[in-house]
């Protein structure tokens, strides 16, 4: 029973430090519905949903819980919020393991004006503030991350065979079941398989500058076509955070979610409703020119704790609610 109530009192401080952190930069803390008719189009993403018997409507009405309060955050930046932070509940279908939970805690925020790599600069400021020990900071692009720890030169022009006898070569057991011909996959797999374990071993290790075909929601670079102003951010081989210099127009937005429907019907995965208020939103109100990231709260608190699993620094898991 002690340890319980030690590990909730830390994770209590946590909640303040980090509150504080954002008081202390003049960001304001914003809370999101979490129910929402439209669901991100995203095919890595499955959002789980629920029926809602809305007083007035014979039926009742699909709504989805939130992967992400991204939409309506920007909905709010749009209408003049400034600066803002949320720090709150997320759902995730499907993902579950020692780093994963389908409910989890995730601390999301915006800085109108800022640049991506100052961005980077305030994300690490916020990890050094929290763990006991400062890291050294790695800050590679994703171009130099394949050369460094894939020993792939040139990612842009690499072949799938190029990726798979990089995976042969780091002795990845045999993948089945991938069409050979798929460069993406196989370029995919040598990004979670090789490389990602290497990354941030007792360091912060900041991935920037993807390939423009996994912007998702980041804009293109103005000088380089081929690359998006986009960055995670690895501690000891775990993702803990994932920034873009935000699109803002919503010609593009749209084609975007469209593209990625598109990608859900040929990977026969359920067809969803897109957010036509925040596409509506975007129209009438540009989203001010911004930078934004979500970080996993529950990983966070893991790294402070050297904990091995986030289901240690969490009341209960989906297994025991």
């Amino acid at each position: 029973m002690l340890n319980r109530r030690n590990i909730l009192q830390k994770r209590s401080n946590l909640l303040k430090q980090v509150r504080a952190f954002f008081y202390a930069h003049s960001v304001i803390e914003v809370d999101t519905p979490i129910l929402s008719q439209s669901a991100t189009p995203d095919v890595h993403l499955q959002s789980l949903s629920t029926k809602v018997q809305v007083p007035g409507l014979k039926e009742p009405q699909n709504y989805y819980l939130h992967t992400s309060p991204e939409y309506p955050m920007k909905r709010l930046l749009c209408e003049g919020s400034g600066d803002i932070f949320y720090l709150g509940k997320v759902f995730r279908d499907g993902d579950l393991s020692p780093r994963h939970q389908i409910e989890f805690s995730m601390l999301e925020w915006y800085r109108i004006g800022f640049s991506m790599q100052g961005l980077i600069d305030e994300v690490i400021e916020l990890i050094q503030d929290i763990i006991e020990e400062p890291l050294r900071v790695e800050k590679l692009s994703y171009q130099q991350v394949f050369q460094k720890y894939a020993h792939i030169d040139d990612v842009f022009n690499a072949t799938s065979q190029d990726y798979q006898a990089c995976l042969s070569k780091n002795q990845i057991p045999e993948i089945v079941g991938v069409d050979s011909h798929d460069k993406d996959l196989w370029e995919q797999l040598v990004l979670t398989e090789v490389i990602e374990p290497q990354l941030g071993k007792n360091a912060i290790t900041v991935m920037y500058h993807y390939p423009a075909k996994d912007a998702a929601l980041a804009q293109i670079c103005q000088d380089n076509p081929l690359i998006a102003e986009r960055f995670e951010i690895f501690v000891n081989g775990m993702e803990l955070a994932n920034g873009y210099h935000e699109l803002a127009d919503a010609d593009v937005y749209r084609s975007r979610f469209e593209e990625s429907l598109l990608n859900r019907k040929q990977l026969d995965l359920p067809q969803l409703p897109l957010d036509k208020k925040l596409l509506n939103t975007l129209a009438e109100e540009p989203l001010p020119d911004c930078c934004g990231v979500a970080l996993g709260f529950d990983r966070l608190f893991l790294l402070q704790q050297e904990f091995e699993n986030i289901q240690q620094g969490i009341t209960f898991g989906i297994d025991q609610a």
